[in-house]
């Protein structure tokens, strides 16, 4: 399963992501379209070791992190406790989540929708944030661009290491399909001072901007921008990350 192996070495791997911008970016993208604060919770689909919901914990929200990884989610609560947080994390497949009620936002951030490789699947996933929503809750989340996987991605390959592991990153990237495949191994050292090998396949699914606007409008949410990523400005034809808004508006009419 993916994830699994590098669990133990994500957060490592992964510091250079610019989780602090996103999470007051975030904020700003609430302030901007006028989140209306009911519940106070916020749940995020693919949260991963917790990242992104612990910081929207420290800004006084109520969080809920759901992720099909069940290591990840271990990272994840090992650190809600340490940091003294109280954070729900459910382990559910983003195409089947269930809440126990509706939230004021749903968030999905680090390009996790871009995991859904079917469009049957992704509008799934749509409905169920739809019906999950509270009247005029916001959906908020970004993906990698096809300009991405075309262009800097591609069929490179990347490594990295740190003071106690590494690893090798190799895409394949079918243009017709608009499936990049990653191909990971890492080397993580353990207790006996050895190095264990873990090898993952992760697959990530290009989607045009109006591609995603139609599928959220099938789903019943209103489709309400697309930003740059940590702008407001419209994306660019060499854009790598899309931010999208889209807010439920069925409940509202009632």
């Amino acid at each position: 399963m993916a994830y699994e192996g590098f669990a133990q070495v994500y957060d490592e791997f992964m510091i250079d992501v610019p989780y602090d911008k996103w999470c007051e970016y975030i904020i700003e993208i609430f302030k901007k379209h006028n989140l209306k604060i009911n519940t106070n919770l916020i749940a995020e689909l693919g949260c991963g070791t917790g990242n992104m919901t612990e910081r929207l914990a420290k800004k006084g929200f109520e969080m809920i992190g759901i992720d099909l990884s069940e290591s990840m989610l271990a990272k994840a609560i090992e650190k809600a406790i340490e940091s003294e947080l109280d954070i729900l994390y459910l382990n559910q497949d983003m195409a089947e989540f269930e809440l126990y009620g509706t939230v004021d936002a749903i968030i999905s951030i680090c390009d996790s929708i871009n995991y859904i490789t079917e469009k049957a699947e992704l509008l799934k996933v749509f409905k169920l944030v739809n019906n999950y929503l509270e009247p005029n809750g916001l959906f908020v989340f970004d993906i990698n661009t096809i300009y991405k996987f075309e262009n800097v991605l591609g069929c490179n390959s990347f490594c990295q290491t740190t003071e106690n592991s590494a690893y090798t990153w190799e895409n394949y990237y079918d243009e017709e399909e608009r499936i990049n495949e990653f191909y990971t191994n890492f080397f993580i050292e353990n207790e006996d001072g050895l190095y264990e090998r873990f090898e993952e396949f992760h697959y990530e699914k290009g989607y045009e901007i109006n591609e995603i606007v139609e599928l959220l409008e099938k789903a019943g949410l209103k489709f309400e921008a697309c930003y740059e990523e940590l702008s407001f400005d419209l994306p660019k034809g060499n854009s790598q990350r899309v931010f999208f808004v889209a807010r439920e508006c069925m409940k509202g009419r009632n």
